[in-house]
């Protein structure tokens, strides 16, 4: 019994007898959450409110286009780059904190914003170290430090050894992938959902 059981199961998946699945653009939006990380929680004017455990965000491509849009999607998602000097937020904040359009993790202070002639949204550091992560970014054949936000995994931009003192970094990141909390550019009135 075992044996022939055993033959009709194989002789089945021989035959690609699989569920079939829908491509990504026909699925339905699906969200859940992963394991916690530790995350440091901040104010809209960057003040630390102090640590936190929160759930990682998991959800499919059809619920990430549905949260973020086309560009965002393409930058958080699928790694693109956005032209220079196409974002608002690449101009100097006075005030307020950048959060990934993610997942609305705090991740910079307008204050560690600063000028920078590249046409991005430039930061000499993170409102934690938390809050981020880095890899290598081994795409272009450059060899270059990706940044990820670390509740989503979005990825944010790349991070460079050549900024201002006191850190001499650059955080050179994509607006499509940030929102500009309790500031005064004109990229802090965009809403959290579909950026376009």
């Amino acid at each position: 019994m075992r044996l022939r059981l055993a033959c009709w199961l194989t002789a089945a998946w021989s035959c690609s007898c699989a569920v079939p699945v829908a491509p990504p653009e026909l699925q339905p939006p699906l969200e859940t959450w992963g394991p916690p990380v530790e995350v440091q929680r901040f104010d809209a004017a960057g003040r630390p409110l102090g640590p936190e455990s929160v759930p990682t965000i998991l959800k499919n491509p059809a619920a990430w286009q549905a949260r973020l849009g086309v560009r965002s999607y393409a930058v958080l998602r699928q790694g693109a780059t956005e032209p220079p000097f196409s974002s608002p937020l690449a101009q100097v904040a006075e005030q307020g904190v950048y959060v990934c359009r993610g997942c609305g993790l705090e991740l910079f202070a307008a204050a560690a914003q600063f000028d920078s002639p590249t046409g991005w949204p430039s930061f000499t550091a993170p409102l934690s170290g938390r809050n981020i992560v880095t890899g290598w970014d081994r795409s272009w054949g450059m060899q270059r430090r990706a940044v990820r936000c670390v509740r989503c995994g979005g990825r944010l931009g790349h991070v460079f050894g050549d900024g201002p003192a006191p850190t001499y970094k650059r955080y050179c990141l994509n607006g499509a992938a940030l929102r500009l909390v309790g500031g005064d550019s004109p990229g802090s009135a965009t809403p959290s959902g579909p950026s376009d």
